[in-house]
């Protein structure tokens, strides 16, 4: 079996679920089939998003840098700290992504004027109109990977990761 046996609707995790049985109970066996699912698909959706994007000489965490200040509007520029919670990185981390960015033109770093000890990344007319070339590349990548789900499921599904995100990290 290579991940999906369509004819009988059984998957990878369905088949190691099998063995699993045999020690877990039936609920913490859910939950393992879940989160077993969950890290599968989000590596399926990074690696065909990264390979959809590589030809354009752009990775994802720079897209998705570049899309965190977009959002920010009208000034189109965030904290680094801000950043660090949006992305889900340590401040090293994205020191060193926001210096790549810097170097290609894409954003600008400067201190806050009212704060000298916070900075703040701007996003540059060129990095807007970058990552504008490729979010339809990748909006397209998402839509594909995710088009065997009826509109209906998509939003059952959102609706429930959404619960279970409010849960672990509070509202927004």
């Amino acid at each position: 079996m290579t991940g999906t046996d369509v004819e009988t609707g059984r998957d990878f995790v369905d088949e190691m679920s099998i063995v699993m049985a045999r020690s877990h109970e039936p609920d913490v066996l859910q939950a393992k089939a879940l989160a077993y699912r969950l890290r599968r698909l989000a590596h399926r959706l990074e690696t065909e998003i990264k390979r959809e994007l590589a030809p354009h000489d752009i990775e994802l965490w720079e897209l998705e840098l570049l899309a965190c200040l977009i959002r920010a509007e009208p000034t189109h520029q965030l904290t680094a700290g801000r950043l660090m919670t949006q992305l889900q990185l340590t401040s090293g981390a994205v020191t060193n992504r926001v210096s790549h960015l810097e170097r290609k033109g894409l954003v600008i770093r400067e201190l806050a004027p009212t704060d000298r000890r916070s900075v703040l990344v701007t996003l540059t007319e060129s990095g807007r109109e970058r990552a504008m070339h490729v979010f339809d590349i990748k909006t397209r990548a998402e839509h594909t990977l995710l088009d065997a789900l009826s509109t209906d499921q998509q939003r059952a599904v959102n609706d429930a990761l959404r619960t279970l995100l409010i849960s672990l990290e509070g509202p927004a």
